[in-house]
């Protein structure tokens, strides 16, 4: 599309009015939320055209904008900067949120570091951090609190676990020496920050949310991270040099506000019990039911290029997930990653490497099993030889010994002697050479047999043992799989992908341009997983270097960001369908020069939506069309009754987004209309499609409106634009009107047949 500043330029030359300036903020806030849009590109991107700044412009000598001098005069001088936030309210929840969230997290440094300095410096502020103050008291045990002056505060110790710019590893060393009574309640203090942060920026960037112009109902803003705290990147002190090497205030990343859940790890003999960060996140939402859409917004932190940054959506078993690019620190469910490490290849690595291998190892067919098999059967061979030559060996001195003479009886008993492998008795006296060299080899024979059976005894045990390690190993291992399987999804949903905008199997989406995942339209609220996984070094590693995200979600009506939204509640008299008042209005002014914008870029696509919608249903956030007629002959109660009134509704809605879409739908009440019917065409149809005459009454009132705004169209582009402009806008505008078709049930019937 073309540059919408000079679209700007332009209506700012033809007197329209713009939206109001007045959105409840302060000089300084208003200043620094124009810097933090026109520094952030993903906001500048979505809302930067909605900040109408009329002063000069520092430069630094390189040509680059001086924001720090740029925050200076707009403080002194508010009226050079106008916040359209009746067009902002129609943006992104997502990219408002994004917004309220950094200006909160801007806001709660500068309260925490005047909190670190003197009394003096924190009374500009002092109102502020007690709401933080008491959010973090009502976590906070009673072992890190004092009394002053009959109030209850934490204890000054807790002063430097306020400085975002510390690492877990040094929050955990600071909380330590504050000896307390247990590691339990050395956690309790990590926690109770971690939980008053969250509940500060919450509250406040919903303040500033509202401020400027967003609406929702169900609203959560949380911050969180996963690793192993060893490190924390772009701190909140981190500052930007200009060209000269000189330090200017820059944006600060206040990535140490992102809190990590926590556990404690158990104590081992003379290790004591520690606190430690959980590797993965995760955060328990619902979505916003009563029909409207669930609108969840992730904002990635701490983005390391080496590792790809995960965050799985999951909700009724579908798994969601979404991966960092290589190139930017945008998410997006292509997982594919160039560079470094993936969750996927640890996981592969864990399955395939170190578990396959130990599988191969105990049950393969030269593993433990079959070794340990094949050592007990050498083990039986040596035993049953053992039996063998023991039976052979005490046969061979039962016999007589040296002649033919009987043996005396001493000598019968020392044969009885050797029949004994441990017999004390003295050898007999044997008289002839040969028995006494096969006495001693059956003795050895014997002595070499026990020995290989103890070695095969003790290979066994050893590999036994061996195989009982590998099986707790693999325990381990698998252990560790089925977590990070579980943390991945076991069933993902599909979709498909167009010019950056994923559409899943259950209507869900993701916009890689807003960073927005849209849960749609359900009546019943439902509950859903976030996780937020750090990538270790390795498969086996603790190790994890910190992610940290930020996630918004808010509810919304279908349509809640349609650029041009005219809503016509009961415009129309009973059975009438002309409309005589404008639809357009000076508020809408940025909103129509936008579509004409897109009109003149013919590589924009432009399609109309005409319905006649007929009987509607209050489905207890908006009105949609009722799907089972049932018509009434007369109002029970008032015909403006609320019940009734709301139906009457019409709506003219104009998205631009990838492609510039026009919606026109009607509704009429259920109460059976009198119009007056004379098209035998329409009469045919209604035969033919079963429609009654509320269906065609509506028609005829969606065909009132899109002619109306058509002609209203064709004046303002003959107007404000030039001639040549003009007439790209008007043709292709009447073009496209020409070709449409006003939808009624089953069927449609051209607008020419309506007139």
């Amino acid at each position: 599309m073309r540059n919408i500043y000079l679209v700007i330029l332009l209506i700012n030359s033809l007197g329209l009015s713009f939206g109001q300036h007045d959105e409840s903020l302060t000089p300084e806030e208003r200043a620094y939320l124009f810097h933090v849009v026109k520094k952030s590109p993903i906001l500048d991107t979505n809302i930067g055209r909605y900040f109408d700044y009329k002063g000069p412009i520092p430069y630094f000598p390189n040509r680059n904008i001086n924001f720090d001098s740029l925050e200076t005069t707009i403080i002194n001088n508010p009226e050079l900067l106008i916040i359209r936030k009746e067009e902002i309210a129609k943006s992104s929840k997502g990219i408002l949120g994004e917004t309220a969230n950094k200006m909160a997290l801007w806001e709660l440094n500068k309260i925490l570091l005047a909190k670190r300095g003197s009394e003096k410096e924190l009374e500009p502020y002092l109102t502020k951090y007690k709401r933080f103050e008491n959010a973090l008291l009502s976590k906070l045990p009673e072992s890190a609190t004092r009394t002053k002056d009959s109030e209850t505060i934490p204890v000054s110790k807790i002063n430097p676990l306020l400085n975002p710019g510390i690492s877990f590893d040094d929050k955990r060393a600071f909380v330590e020496s504050m000896r307390l009574p247990s590691v339990e309640e050395e956690k309790q203090v990590i926690d109770a920050i971690s939980f008053a942060v969250n509940d500060y920026v919450n509250n406040r960037s919903r303040e500033i949310y509202e401020a400027l112009g967003g609406i929702a109902i169900d609203y959560e803003n949380i911050l969180v991270a996963a690793g192993d705290g060893s490190s924390t990147s772009g701190l909140l002190e981190e500052r930007e040099k200009d060209e000269k090497g000189r330090w200017n205030k820059g944006l600060p990343k206040a990535v140490g506000f992102f809190p990590y859940q926590t556990m404690i790890e158990p104590g081992e003999k003379k290790k004591p019990a520690t606190i430690e960060p959980m590797r993965h996140a995760i955060i328990d939402l619902e979505t916003a039911g009563d029909n409207k859409v669930t609108n969840v917004h992730f904002d990635v932190w701490g983005y390391n290029s080496e590792k790809q940054t995960t965050v799985i959506i999951e909700r009724n078993g579908l798994s969601y997930p979404l991966f960092g690019s290589s190139d930017t620190r945008f998410l997006s469910p292509d997982s594919s990653f160039s560079n470094g490490t993936t969750l996927q290849a640890v996981i592969n690595d864990l399955e395939k490497n170190k578990i396959g291998d130990l599988n191969e190892k105990i049950y393969g067919k030269k593993g433990y099993d079959y070794w340990i098999d094949y050592n007990k059967k050498k083990k039986d061979e040596v035993e049953l030889k053992i039996e063998k030559n023991e039976y052979g060996y005490s046969t061979l001195h039962s016999q007589t010994l040296g002649n033919d003479k009987k043996a005396t009886r001493k000598e019968k008993k020392a044969q009885k002697g050797l029949s004994h492998p441990d017999s004390s008795q003295n050898s007999p006296r044997l008289t002839n050479e040969s028995e006494k060299k096969e006495k001693r080899k059956g003795e050895n024979n014997i002595v070499d047999l026990y020995s290989r059976f103890e070695a095969y005894k003790k290979k066994i045990a050893e590999l036994e043992k061996e195989k009982s390690e590998a099986i707790d190993l693999m325990a381990i291992y698998q252990q560790r799989l089925d977590t990070y399987k579980r943390l991945f999804g076991y069933k993902w949903a599909k979709y498909e992908e167009n010019d950056g905008m994923y559409i899943f199997e259950d209507s869900s989406t993701f916009d890689i341009m807003t960073q927005d995942f849209t849960f749609a339209p359900r009546l019943v609220k439902e509950p859903f997983e976030v996780r937020l996984i750090a990538i270790p070094e390795s498969s086996l590693s603790k190790n994890a270097d910190e992610v940290m995200l930020h996630i918004h979600k808010t509810d919304g009506l279908k349509n809640y960001d349609a650029r041009l939204q005219i809503a016509l509640g009961d415009a129309f008299g009973s059975d009438q369908y002309q409309l005589s008042s404008s639809l357009l209005s000076n508020k809408d002014s940025v909103a129509v020069m936008q579509f004409f914008e897109g009109l003149l870029d013919r590589k924009v696509s432009f399609s109309i939506t005409a319905r006649g919608a007929g009987l509607g249903r209050w489905d207890g956030s908006a009105v949609v069309k009722e799907l089972h007629p049932n018509e009434l002959s007369s109002y029970p109660k008032d015909r403006n009754d609320i019940e009734f009134a709301r139906l009457r509704k019409s709506e003219l809605l104009v998205s631009l987004n990838r492609s510039i879409k026009l919606e026109i739908n009607s509704y009429t009440d259920p109460v059976k209309s009198n119009l007056e019917i004379s098209n035998e065409e329409i009469k045919s149809l209604m035969t033919r499609y079963r429609l009654n005459k509320n269906d065609i009454l509506s028609a005829y009132r969606t065909a009132a409106i899109l002619t109306k705004f058509k002609e209203e169209i064709n004046v303002l582009a003959g107007t404000y634009l030039s001639r040549e402009e003009a007439k790209i806008v008007i043709d292709r505008f009447n073009n496209e009107y020409n070709k449409t078709r006003i939808s009624i049930g089953a069927t449609s019937i051209k607008i020419q047949e309506l007139k």
